[in-house]
């Protein structure tokens, strides 16, 4: 592994933590950390093979292409548990726990997050560490009375689908509604035809999280 090495770790990661590096650059000037989707309930075991896992494989490479000659480090948000489980925000917890290990690899970087479905709820919930700058939540999970007063001053996307029939688009609209008046920077997209998985016109999708959180990274 040589000294030009992009991909060589710069410290090392905290084994068996929240945060799984994919690429950490030497010198990164920010990091994006993405955040698969989950279940409401669940306290069996997250794996990497599972289908939400997969699912934000192609995103990871997306962004990483479109990041390709910049010096931003690429992670994962390890889950302990597949669920949310109410009031004990299983998935929030962990994202934090990542945030909290980032420093030891790149030091105090701004952090864009990218999450989806469940994940895109801890993504929105965990903005309320100070180096989040911003995050882009995918089909998030937003339900009503979701705190938004933490987002004051940041930069939030919401991308969902109109055809989503398990998370509601329209409660989207609504918590970036609420996080606007809070005063976060914060805008609803509305995919036409977009189901829940992305499957539909995935590619679309791809560009749509690259394109994005290249723009999230500018000064």
């Amino acid at each position: 592994m040589t000294g030009n090495d992009r991909r060589a770790p710069v410290r090392a990661a905290v084994a068996g933590g929240a945060l799984i590096p994919r690429r950490t650059p030497p010198g990164a000037r920010a990091a994006v950390l993405f955040l698969h989707g989950g279940r409401a309930d669940g306290r069996s075991p997250s794996r990497p093979w599972h289908l939400a896992a997969l699912r934000m494989r192609p995103f990871v490479r997306s962004v990483a292409e479109a990041l390709a000659d910049d010096r931003v480090l690429l992670g994962q948000v390890r889950y302990r548990v597949r669920g949310w489980n109410g009031a004990d925000a299983d998935a929030l917890h962990d994202a934090e726990r990542a945030l909290h290990e980032l420093p030891r690899l790149v030091g105090d970087v701004p952090v864009v997050l990218v999450g989806h479905s469940m994940g895109g709820r801890a993504a929105l919930a965990a903005a309320r560490a100070p180096q989040v700058r911003a995050v882009l939540a995918l089909a998030p999970w937003c339900p009503p009375g979701e705190p938004v007063a933490h987002l004051r001053g940041k930069d939030i996307v919401v991308l969902h689908g109109d055809r989503d029939r398990v998370t509601d688009p329209r409660e989207s609209v609504a918590f970036v509604q609420r996080a606007r008046a809070a005063g976060a920077r914060a805008q609803a997209r509305l995919v036409p035809g977009g189901d829940h998985a992305m499957l539909r016109d995935s590619a679309g999708w791809h560009r749509a999280t690259a394109s994005t959180v290249v723009d999230l990274l500018r000064p």
